[in-house]
């Protein structure tokens, strides 16, 4: 084994997880599961894997994984998600690194799927995430969604073989829900943040992210897929930003209402 922790967050992957797992136990005997209120049996997969589960309320994304990391056995943190699957490739080449260098980061590539088909190009096609790193130096932040790594200065990155295979959306159903559940997790991140929602946000960003990965990267060359793909990351762009201005007009509305009733007190 290597003396590695793999962290994972859950909920309802009951569908999904069996198959992360069985790979993830030829990498690790450290594998902690932090879950958020499964109801379809998701635990119960986990612990016939041998991993330790937690239980814990949702506090979002980077703080949930924060939590699972301080459980871990060893400093080495391996962060990956339930529709993730480890390769051969990348487990025979975790097993060959020396992980003597705290100050060192590795970036995994990804292999992205819609449904069974694998997407080669756009910006699925394009994919590559540090998810593996030394938790003496490094955490995440605990933003409610899109999490990232807070990497100090001196860090160094290296790229590691094989790949982590990312079954994202089952479908165009999945797609579109996710979609729209985190460009509503990102407008209240926004509203949190003071970001305002211009015209350029609004309206030009998701035209030039549409034409960026649909043209740029080629996502046309992915078919339908490619042409639902990029229709889905402009509808996200967009849905951020009107998500935002509701919130800010709803907040709005509020104040002046209770400015007014204390007038009339």
């Amino acid at each position: 084994m290597v003396p590695v922790s793999i962290v994972m967050i859950t909920k309802n992957e009951a569908d999904v997880i069996a198959g992360c797992l069985r790979m993830a136990k030829m990498i690790s005997n450290d594998i902690i599961i932090v879950d958020n209120g499964s109801t379809d049996g998701t635990q119960d997969i986990a612990l016939t894997y041998g991993c330790r589960v937690y239980q814990h309320r949702w506090n979002g994304y980077g703080a949930n994984k924060n939590i699972g990391i301080t459980e871990a056995r060893y400093e080495w943190i391996l962060s990956i998600d339930a529709d993730e699957i480890p390769d051969l490739e990348f487990v025979l080449a975790l097993h060959d690194l020396k992980l003597d260098n705290a100050a060192l980061v590795y970036d995994v590539k990804f292999k992205s799927y819609f449904g069974e088909k694998q997407i080669r190009f756009g910006s699925w096609g394009r994919r590559h995430h540090i998810r593996l790193f030394n938790r003496g130096l490094i955490k995440w932040s605990e933003q409610r969604v899109h999490e990232s790594l807070l990497l100090p200065k001196h860090v160094k990155r290296e790229k590691i073989g094989g790949y982590l295979h990312h079954y994202s959306v089952k479908d165009a159903h999945e797609c579109n829900s996710k979609a729209v559940l985190y460009a509503r997790l990102s407008a209240e991140e926004y509203f949190q943040n003071g970001k305002e929602a211009n015209f350029i946000k609004l309206y030009l960003s998701p035209v030039f992210g549409f034409f960026i990965g649909y043209i740029i990267y080629l996502g046309l060359l992915d078919g339908k897929e490619g042409w639902y793909i990029s229709k889905i990351t402009f509808k996200n762009k967009w849905l951020k930003y009107h998500h935002l201005n509701r919130i800010k007009a709803a907040r709005r509305k509020r104040q002046f209402v209770k400015r007014d009733l204390t007038v009339e007190y």
